[in-house]
């Protein structure tokens, strides 16, 4: 016999549990692994977020032991076609949770089961997954401390070990039948990884581990206090391995069972975070994009494509901020504590509207998931999920004063400001050279902003 593992957010071979149902319904026969590049996704991605997907892919092939199959196409007719040309009896993939995917399973599955192919949906991207964790009267949480506490009670199962006497399908076996398919998914790899990108980190499972190791016996023991930090490399910075899963949670959680200490906790946090998100996002296809909390839907936003432009250049005049956006268009990653700043400074400074400031984080952050991404900006602009209300407004510049106290870090992204010593460069308005190297002025005074950010704010509640 033969199955088919559909990979999409779980780009690995170990702590695969939709592998182990691909094999066991296999029954000693092939398992032919797939991932299908569709256009419609690959249009919408930035080029960094193409560049990290190919990179990931090709660690994945590798793990695989060269047998992947890459194909371009629409999954609601590549899918059904695969199957009948391999034969396979099932389908196998990780449960998908997003809006945007539950619809095109939906589809898949429709399809493969009017030709009489099974569909098996084994395991999530989440250690718990989304709409699992209840309250005691039967309620999904809105509020993050007690989803988490729950979380934790209900546990999740050890990480899945790779199934006994798996074997694979040979990538090229039906090259010919798909030739057009897998030549045009080649192509757009190969055209993402050579274009104009930033320098990514290592990428697939492997890598996940090995800095995940790297990470677990060493930082993590400082990460409560390091965690705030952008001038340090104090966070695991696996957030972009966990966006296609090169790396299960499971397996994270696995190897931190029985540790106490107050750093691990908070680590943990991050890892419920996530999860909370997404299962905030199941329950609210809608909060992708459109406030969870209508509280707020009269608040007035403003429509400026310059001051857009300007913080997504890093040319606010506001050195954290600056440093922040530089830092993703640079490396495809932001610092979380700096995402918070800037994100405040779009919403609230500029009385932006988040969506678009979501959408363009998605468009260059590698590890830019729906769920985090437009809850986490929710939770800034204080129309999501509770935790900061609107009247919360970062100061970008005791912000940086305070979790990058030397200037270091926006030293490293604003070349600018590198003539000045120390927390000088957080205040370049008050050093008689701050602007002597091409430093733009402040786009906006702060102080006026927050004002305004507030009687807006008050204008809405009423």
């Amino acid at each position: 016999m033969t199955s088919v593992l559909w990979l999409r957010r779980d780009l690995r071979r170990g702590d695969h549990p939709a592998l182990g149902a691909a094999a066991a319904a296999a029954a000693g026969g092939e398992v032919v692994v797939a991932f299908v590049l569709d256009p419609a996704i690959w249009r919408g991605a930035g080029p960094v977020r193409r560049a990290w997907l190919a990179a990931t892919l090709r660690a994945t092939a590798e793990a695989y032991d060269g047998r992947l199959t890459l194909l371009h196409g629409d999954p609601r007719t590549v899918l059904p076609d695969l199957a009948r040309r391999v034969g396979a009896s099932s389908v196998h993939v990780s449960r998908e949770t997003t809006p945007l995917g539950r619809r095109r399973d939906t589809a898949v599955a429709a399809a493969l089961e009017a030709q009489g192919v099974a569909w098996v949906e084994t395991g999530t991207p989440y250690a718990v997954g989304p709409g699992v964790v209840l309250g005691a009267s039967g309620e999904p949480y809105r509020v993050f401390s007690p989803f988490a506490r729950a979380w934790r009670a209900h546990g999740w199962p050890a990480p899945a070990g790779e199934p006994a006497g798996l074997r694979l399908a040979d990538a090229d076996a039906d090259a010919d039948a798909d030739a057009d398919r897998s030549r045009e998914a080649g192509r757009l790899l190969d055209e993402a990884l050579a274009g104009d990108r930033p320098e990514l980190p290592p990428a697939g499972e492997q890598a996940a581990l090995e800095r995940w190791a790297w990470f677990r016996d060493g930082p993590l023991t400082a990460y409560g206090q390091d965690r705030d930090r952008p001038d340090r490399d104090g966070t695991s910075r696996l957030s972009a391995h966990l966006k296609y899963g090169a790396v299960h949670p499971r397996t994270l959680l696995a190897d931190l069972a029985g540790r106490t200490e107050p750093s691990v906790g908070r680590f943990v946090d991050e890892l419920a975070w996530r999860e909370f998100y997404a299962d905030v996002l199941s329950r609210h296809p809608g909060s992708a994009w459109r406030d969870l909390r209508p509280g707020l839907s009269g608040l007035a936003y403003d429509t400026d494509p310059e001051r857009h432009a300007a913080w997504a250049q890093g040319l606010t005049g506001y050195p954290v901020v600056d440093a922040g956006m530089r830092q993703m268009l640079a490396v495809g990653w932001m610092h979380n504590r700096v995402r918070m700043i800037t994100a405040s400074f779009y919403t609230k400074d500029l009385h932006l509207w988040w969506p678009l400031g979501a959408r363009h984080f998605l468009d260059h952050l590698i590890d830019g998931d729906l769920a985090s991404n437009s809850h986490g900006w929710q939770w800034v602009a204080g129309t999501g999920t509770d935790a900061a209300p609107y009247f919360r407004v970062f100061n970008p510049v005791t912000q940086g004063l305070r979790f990058d106290p030397d200037g270091d870090y926006v030293r490293r992204w604003v070349p600018e400001l590198r003539h000045l010593p120390g927390a000088a460069a957080h205040e370049p308005w008050a050093s008689p050279q701050g602007y002597a190297h091409g430093y733009p002025p402040r786009v906006v005074d702060h102080a006026a902003e927050r004002r305004e950010a507030l009687r807006r704010y008050e204008a809405a509640r009423t």
